[in-house]
């Protein structure tokens, strides 16, 4: 407790981690919304289709996976494994990635990772797409291994776009922005879990006898051919935005053109250290990573917890193959929620880092509130779907989405402005570090 009053304490104290100017001047004195443009709802929505594009691919291989069980139902092993096999090879290559590209930012040129991680996507989900039509008799170890080089892929692709978008993103000094973007990926949890729902009750009753019917080639298809659609859309979008003034007066400040990345002459930006950033953003960065190191045990207990109901009597909604997406849905749903609630001024904490951090540390409370549910049907310690859907799923989607908005939105206050773009590299790499740490922890609690 001693500590804690102590943290509150530094809180409110003139510490050395405050934010710049109150978080609306520069350290020379001018105004940040002098120095940028006016807020355009234009530029908006292109970043907040960045966010859907950044993690739409990632929920299309979650949707997918019961057309996965049905390409390695001959390998029990690869039918048990395949799941945690692409967690680990995704978050193991997007934190790899990150760290490579987060290095690489004296001659960055962040518009064209985007344009890169945007073409590589859309070339991964064409080639998942002709996988589901053509070579189908190929064995399931030789798939396993056509899978995993898409998921490494991309999650390069996911890596590149983080850091270009994250760091692109701090240069237009707007952070309603960077919330645009975070509301992006909250929808693109939101909706394949809508999707999928839809699809299982679309197929007749008899089709769901085990409870959890397998995905066909089609829709498989229509899937991965989805998400090569919102990879060119975003191409289009982002190459539209980039033919806008507030585009092009930015990359005159930042030294952006059309030179070669290498070019030293127009591309060369000075190197910050990450201990000096580390050092600034410390709460902020260690909020954001917790936040996402605890929410990665969600994947874990979603599949598992079941409704409470009698499945041969409840209502189609309750049955396992309807209730595991609805209560993605739901999480997904409290996540969006919760990355728009930043957007409101009363409601930021940008200014109360220390605070995130605590808030970040208390989300693992959460985790215990799964087993108070019905867990592989083995019943629920509170018998009541609504405690798991809204008080459970719902909430503790909230939390993530409003810390994570928080952090990565707040983070611009508390750097210099040649280091904006640094910065946003940086956090964005805590984020990934924090989903890699997670993914790992959480195969324990999947043991337990």
């Amino acid at each position: 407790m001693e500590r804690i009053r102590r943290i509150f304490e530094q809180e409110n104290s003139e510490a050395s981690y405050e934010p710049l100017q109150g978080g609306s001047e520069r350290p020379d004195g001018e105004h940040i919304d002098a120095e940028e443009q006016a807020f355009s709802w234009t530029d908006y929505g292109v970043f907040t289709l960045l966010g859907v594009a950044m993690l739409w691919a990632w929920n299309m291989f979650l949707a997918a996976a019961p057309y996965f069980q049905r390409r390695f139902e001959s390998n029990d092993n690869l039918l048990r494994n395949f799941q945690s096999a692409i967690l680990s090879v995704a978050t193991v290559g997007n934190l790899g990635s990150m760290i490579v590209l987060t290095k690489l930012q004296a001659r960055a040129n962040y518009p064209k990772r985007i344009v890169a991680s945007l073409a590589l996507n859309a070339l991964v989900f064409s080639l998942l797409a002709i996988s589901t039509k053509c070579f189908l008799n190929v064995s399931s170890g030789v798939y396993f291994a056509f899978l995993m080089v898409m998921v490494l892929s991309a999650s390069l692709a996911t890596g590149l776009c983080q850091n270009g978008v994250f760091a692109y993103v701090a240069g237009f000094g707007r952070e309603e922005y960077t919330q645009g973007i975070m509301s992006g990926q909250g929808i693109a949890g939101v909706l394949p879990a809508v999707t999928q729902i839809i699809s299982v009750l679309s197929v007749p009753t008899k089709q769901h006898v085990d409870g959890a019917p397998q995905e066909s080639s089609t829709s498989a298809f229509i899937y991965f051919l989805t998400a090569t659609g919102v990879s060119a859309a975003t191409l289009v979008a982002f190459s539209y935005l980039l033919s806008r003034n507030s585009a092009k007066q930015r990359m005159k400040r930042t030294s952006y053109n059309e030179e070669p990345e290498y070019d030293s002459l127009h591309s060369e930006r000075k190197s910050i250290p990450l201990t000096r950033l580390l050092q600034k953003l410390f709460w902020l960065a260690g909020a954001v990573f917790l936040t996402f190191v605890v929410t990665m045990f969600f994947p874990v207990f979603t599949p598992q917890v079941l409704s409470v109901r009698d499945p041969l009597t409840a209502p189609r909604l309750f049955q396992p193959a309807t209730f595991i997406p609805l209560g993605f849905f739901f999480w997904n749903l409290g996540d969006l929620i919760g990355r728009t609630g930043p957007a409101l001024p009363a409601l930021r904490l940008t200014h109360r880092p220390r605070l995130l951090f605590l808030f970040s540390i208390a989300r693992v409370l959460f985790i215990p509130l799964y087993f108070l549910c019905n867990i592989g049907g083995k019943g629920a310690v509170i018998d009541s779907d609504f405690f798991y859907l809204l008080v459970v799923q719902l909430f503790f989607g909230m939390t993530n989405g409003y810390l994570g908005s928080s952090c990565m939105m707040g983070f611009a206050e508390w750097v210099e402005s040649d280091e904006l773009e640094a910065a946003g590299g940086f956090m964005s790499l805590c984020l990934v570090g924090g989903l890699t740490v997670g993914s790992f922890l959480s195969f324990f609690a999947a043991q337990s």
